[in-house]
C-alpha cells in the first residue's frame, strides 16, 4: 500500500488530500497486436497506436471504464495534462481509465484512421471486461480539443459490431455509453472551426460532403450517447461555439446533455487546478456521472 497525493477541486477551492491507495502502475499494450491496418511504418511514436490503462484500487473499482483521447490538433498528443493526469483522477474515483495513443497527421494519417483507432479502443475495452473487472455497458469516451472531436466522432459514427467476425474484438459494439467532451473541436468549415485540426484530419481542400460528415453537430441522432461538455469563454483557439452547437444538436435530438462554460481559462486547461471556479468542472463531471450510476452507489 502506498500513500498517493490526489488533487480535488470543490467549487473554487483546490486542496490536497492524502489517500491511502494501492499503487498500480499503468499497463501499456498495443491497440492492434497483429499490426494496425493502413499502417505507413513502424515508428512507435507515429505508427503504432497503443492503450495505457490506469486501473483503480480493487476496493474502489465501480465497474465503469473511460477511453481517454488527449488533444493535440490531430498532430501531437497532450499526454500529460490531458492523459496521465486524467488517468490518475479517474482511478481515484474507481473508474478504469484507458488512455488512447491514436494515429495522427504527424505520421501522415488522416480520416478514417484516427476513428478506426478510437472505435477499436472501445471494442477492446468491452472485450476485456472480465479481465478489467468492468461492466461492458458502462464504457464511455472522453476527449480534449481535437481529442474531443475524435470522441464526438466515435459517439456519432458507430456500429454495433459484427457477430460473424473472426476477431472477437470486432464482435463488440463501438458505441460509447456516454461522452465527456472537454473544450472539443466539433464542427468543420465554419468560423469557429480549429483550422489546424481540420487540415490535419482531412487535408487542405476537403470536399463539402466530407466536411459535413465530420461536423459532428450535424451527425447527432437519437442514438448519440448522453454527453457532458465543458468549455471556457476565454478559449480563442477552439471557441465555445463548438460545444454550444453540439449541445443544441443534442437537445434537438432529445439526447440528455449537460453543458458548462466557465469564464476563465485559455485553451487546454486540463483539470484546471490553478484556475478558480473553472477547476469546478471536474466536480460537476463527477456529479453528472454519479447521477447515472457510473460511479457506483
Amino acid at each position: 500500500m502506498a500513500k498517493l497525493p490526489i488533487l480535488f477541486a470543490t467549487g473554487s477551492l483546490l486542496f490536497m488530500s492524502m489517500l491511502t491507495l494501492q499503487a498500480q502502475k499503468p499497463i501499456k499494450e498495443l491497440l492492434w497486436p497483429d499490426g494496425p491496418p493502413k499502417s505507413k511504418g513502424s515508428d512507435p511514436k507515429k505508427d503504432i497506436p497503443s492503450l495505457l490503462t490506469y486501473a483503480p484500487a480493487a476496493d474502489k473499482a465501480n465497474g465503469t471504464a473511460v477511453v481517454v483521447c488527449p488533444g493535440g490538433g490531430y498532430h501531437g498528443l497532450a499526454n500529460g495534462h490531458e492523459g496521465h493526469d486524467i488517468g490518475e483522477w479517474f482511478a481515484s474515483l474507481g473508474v478504469t481509465a484507458v488512455i488512447l495513443d491514436y494515429r495522427r497527421g504527424n505520421g501522415g494519417y488522416k480520416h478514417p484512421v484516427p476513428l478506426m483507432d478510437a472505435q477499436r479502443a472501445i471494442r477492446t475495452v468491452r472485450s476485456k471486461s472480465a479481465d478489467l473487472k468492468i461492466d461492458p455497458s458502462k464504457v464511455g469516451i472522453m476527449g480534449f480539443s481535437a481529442g474531443g472531436h475524435l470522441a464526438a466522432t466515435t459517439g456519432t459514427h458507430f456500429d454495433l459490431g459484427n457477430p460473424q467476425a473472426k476477431d472477437p474484438i470486432n464482435k463488440q459494439s463501438s458505441r460509447p455509453n456516454f461522452m465527456i467532451l472537454c473544450y472539443p473541436v466539433i464542427t468543420f468549415g465554419q468560423d469557429s472551426t480549429h483550422k489546424g485540426s481540420q487540415r490535419n484530419l482531412i487535408g487542405e481542400t476537403p470536399g463539402k460532403d466530407l466536411i459535413n460528415h465530420l461536423s459532428n453537430d450535424k451527425q447527432v441522432s437519437s442514438e448519440t450517447p448522453p454527453t457532458f461538455l465543458f468549455h471556457t469563454d476565454e478559449d480563442t483557439l477552439v471557441p465555445p461555439e463548438n460545444s454550444v452547437q453540439f449541445y443544441l444538436a443534442l437537445r434537438k435530438a432529445k439526447v440528455p446533455a449537460e453543458l458548462h462554460i466557465y469564464r476563465k481559462g485559455r485553451h487546454g486547461v486540463g483539470l484546471a487546478h490553478k484556475i478558480a471556479a473553472t477547476n469546478a468542472w471536474s466536480s460537476a463531471c463527477e456529479e453528472w456521472m454519479r447521477g447515472y450510476g457510473w460511479l457506483g452507489k
